[in-house]
């Protein structure tokens, strides 16, 4: 009899100014290679606009920070190649990936979001979690 490994995955959730950013990381064994020391997860973003403005995601903005504290930062125009424009009440949802170096770490960040009326919106992304599922899981 085989038995499948199913990944223990966690949805982290923050709401700024009535939009929602939701996360789910999944750790990829099949693409990790922990002889050279790369950890590899997945996280599946869904942005969901519960305003009354048409919003525009501008720029992102990521800390990294693997199991030794190291912190790397990331900015970029958009996410994944776009600049999505979500009405009231859609949905935009994307998925990209990080590598680390270590078995643990975790990520947070925020997007630079302008709305319909020329307001500019730090939207906050929820700090989620990377974890090896045959790792202990520490606390940082």
């Amino acid at each position: 009899m085989s038995y499948r490994y199913i990944p223990k995955s966690w949805v982290f959730s923050a709401v700024t100014h009535n939009i929602t950013v939701k996360v789910l990381p999944t750790y990829v064994p099949e693409h990790s290679n922990p002889e050279r020391k790369e950890y590899v997860w997945v996280y599946n973003v869904i942005i969901e606009n519960n305003s009354d403005v048409c919003i525009k995601l501008m720029r992102r903005h990521w800390l990294v920070t693997d199991g030794e504290g190291k912190t790397q930062e990331v900015h970029g125009a958009g996410v994944v190649g776009e600049q999505p424009v979500l009405n009231p009440g859609e949905v935009f949802s994307y998925a990209s990936h990080a590598v680390l170096p270590t078995t643990t770490g975790f990520m947070r960040g925020d997007y630079d979001v302008v709305d319909d009326k020329g307001g500019h919106i730090k939207v906050k992304v929820p700090a989620f979690s990377l974890d090896e599922p045959h790792t202990r899981s520490v606390l940082n």
